[in-house]
C-alpha cells in the first residue's frame, strides 16, 4: 500500500520496503510511548487488510503541537466507500472516552480534498494553514490545512494521557 503511487499522492514519495518497515517501527515505539497508535484496519466480513486508522503524536514543531493526531491510509481499491469515515468516527470515539483526549487533530496538503472531506464528515473544523516542515521547501505538498475537533462540553473523560 505504502508504495502505491495513488495512495502516496499526497505524500513525498512512494515507500521502499525499508521505509515501510521503519515507519512499522515508529509506530510500535508510539504504542510503547503512549499506548495508542495507528492501527490495521480490516474488513470486517473478510479480515482482509484495507490500510489503516489510528491516532499518532508528530514529532515535528508547528504552531498546533504537541498534539495527537487521527490518520488513515486506506489502499486504493477501498476508496469512496465510506470507510476511512467509519474507522475514524470509532477511533475518535475511542481517542475522547477511553483515552481522555481534549481535542483531536488531523492535517493534509491542501490538495487532498478526500482526506478533507473525511475530516469534514468527522465533523472537524478548519483552525488553519501550515508549511510541512518535513516537505521539501518549493514542494506542491508543502502547504497543509489543519483541522480539529474538540471533545463536546457534556461528554465525559478519563484523562489518562499526558502530553510530554
Amino acid at each position: 500500500m505504502n508504495a502505491d503511487p495513488r495512495v502516496m499522492e499526497f505524500l513525498p514519495m512512494p515507500l521502499t520496503r525499508e521505509q515501510s518497515d521503519d515507519f512499522m517501527d515508529r509506530i510500535e515505539a508510539q504504542f510503547m510511548e503512549y499506548g495508542f497508535g495507528l492501527l490495521a484496519a480490516e474488513m470486517r466480513e473478510s479480515g482482509e487488510f484495507i490500510g489503516y486508522v489510528g491516532l499518532f503524536v508528530p514529532k515535528f514543531e508547528a504552531w498546533f503541537t504537541p498534539c495527537v493526531e487521527i490518520g488513515w491510509r486506506l489502499a486504493a481499491r477501498w476508496w469512496g466507500q465510506g470507510l476511512a469515515t467509519e474507522a475514524a468516527q470509532a477511533v475518535m470515539r475511542y481517542g475522547f472516552e477511553t483515552v481522555g483526549l481534549k481535542e483531536l487533530l488531523s492535517f493534509t496538503a491542501v490538495g487532498n480534498r478526500r482526506s478533507i472531506r473525511v475530516m469534514e464528515k468527522l465533523g472537524m473544523e478548519k483552525i488553519g494553514e501550515f508549511e510541512h516542515p518535513r516537505v521539501a521547501e518549493g514542494s506542491w505538498l508543502r502547504k497543509h490545512v489543519v483541522y480539529r475537533k474538540e471533545i463536546a462540553p457534556h461528554q465525559t473523560r478519563r484523562p489518562i494521557f499526558h502530553m510530554p
